[in-house]
This record gives structure tokens, C-alpha cells and sequence, in this order.
């Protein structure tokens, strides 16, 4: 009964909508009808700006990292907290209070880690902010991460490297996290292609996006 209710709690935190409820309550804007119309950490920055950005963004991830603790808050071991983590991702992704339409799971899948294998997000973590240098684009450095996290799932264990074994659950959660992420970003990947993608304002934009950043 505690497991059925920790992956209910783990559902209704993730599809707590921060972006769209800040820009709808403090802000008096849609993030649908503004930028790329999502209303995750990314387009909640360039449209409200860093504060509500960095706001969204720590809420998010600390929707995943709740939940993923949850088990361990409660002494629970009869399931891996790792996959009451991930229904806070299906949450962020389809959540209930915004109509299904929700996020890219970025943020909230790096809370996930966050609560169940630092070393392993502090790994992706340095993949991210060296491809956002590189080409100045959050959306293919999520992708780039996603890839890099599916590589290390599955082949630190074999070297001892961050993971000592294999932990077959947190494999195919993280595997199904980082398909997640691959998927929701389509239509990043076909800006990135007509060199169309949305910049941050630094970096070295090595594939020479033509956009203007935000």
C-alpha cells in the first residue's frame, strides 16, 4: 500500500507545472503561447527571465529528488526509490494539473539522480555545461547528456568507473529517462539541423546557429 501511494505522491509532485504556474500567476503570461510554447526551466528563462528561470529550475529538480527519497524517508526498501523517481519524470512530462502537456524532463530527471546517484548526475553535469560552452544550445546539450548517460549506464559498471556493478533497475530507469529525453527533444534536433535552434548568450555556437538568442 505504501509503494501504491509513494508512486501516486512521486506522479502529482512531478506534474506540478512551476513554469506555467509562475508565468500564469506572477507574471500574467502563458509560456504556451510564448517562445517554444513549453513550459519547462528553458523557455520559462527566455521568457520570464533568470529569476522565475532559476525558480523553475530548483523546483523541478527537487520534484525528482522528493520523490526518489521518499522510500528512504520512510524506511521503505521493497522497491528501488530510483523508480518512484521516475513517475515524478512521467509526472513533469504528463502532468495532471496542465492538461497532460508538460516539460522535457530534463530538470526533474536530473533530481531523480540527484537523490539516487550523484557521482553519475555530477558526470552528466560536467557533459552539459562543456557542450553548452562548445554550441551554446541547452536543447543538444540535453540531447548530448541523454546519450552520454546511456553510454555510462552501461558501460561504467563493466570498467568500475562512478558505477562499481551493474544495478539492473537503475539501468533501465536511467535508459528509459535518457529515451525520454531523446524523444521529447524532435523538434530541437530538427532546428539544430536547419541551424534554427535558440542560442544562449555565450559559448562558442561551434555549429553556427543562425538565431538570434534570447
Amino acid at each position: 500500500m505504501k509503494i501504491v501511494l509513494f508512486i501516486i505522491i512521486a506522479y502529482l509532485l512531478g506534474s506540478i507545472p512551476t513554469g506555467l504556474w509562475i508565468g500564469h500567476y506572477i507574471y500574467g503570461k502563458n509560456l504556451r503561447e510564448h517562445g517554444s510554447g513549453n513550459t519547462g526551466t528553458t523557455n520559462t528563462f527566455r521568457i520570464l527571465g533568470p529569476k522565475a528561470g532559476t525558480i523553475t529550475l530548483l523546483v523541478d529538480i527537487l520534484k525528482g529528488t522528493l520523490a526518489t527519497t521518499l522510500p528512504m524517508m520512510f524506511h521503505v526498501d521493497a522497491i528501488s526509490p530510483i523508480l518512484i523517481g521516475f513517475f515524478a519524470v512521467i509526472g513533469h512530462i504528463f502532468p495532471l494539473f496542465a492538461h497532460f502537456k508538460g516539460g522535457k524532463a530534463v530538470a526533474t530527471s536530473a533530481g531523480v539522480l540527484l537523490g539516487f546517484a550523484p557521482l553519475f548526475l555530477l558526470y552528466l553535469l560536467v557533459i552539459f555545461v562543456l557542450t553548452l560552452y562548445l554550441f551554446s544550445m541547452i536543447s543538444l546539450s540535453s540531447l548530448v547528456v541523454a546519450i552520454f548517460a546511456l553510454i555510462g549506464v552501461w558501460l561504467f559498471p563493466l570498467i568500475g568507473f562512478i558505477l562499481p556493478q551493474y544495478d539492473m533497475i537503475f539501468t533501465i530507469i536511467v535508459t528509459l529517462l535518457a529515451s525520454l529525453i531523446l524523444i521529447r527533444h524532435k523538434d530541437n534536433l530538427g532546428r539544430i539541423k536547419r541551424h534554427e535552434e535558440n542560442l544562449v548568450p555565450f559559448g562558442l555556437n561551434l555549429l553556427k546557429q543562425k538565431k538570434k538568442s534570447a
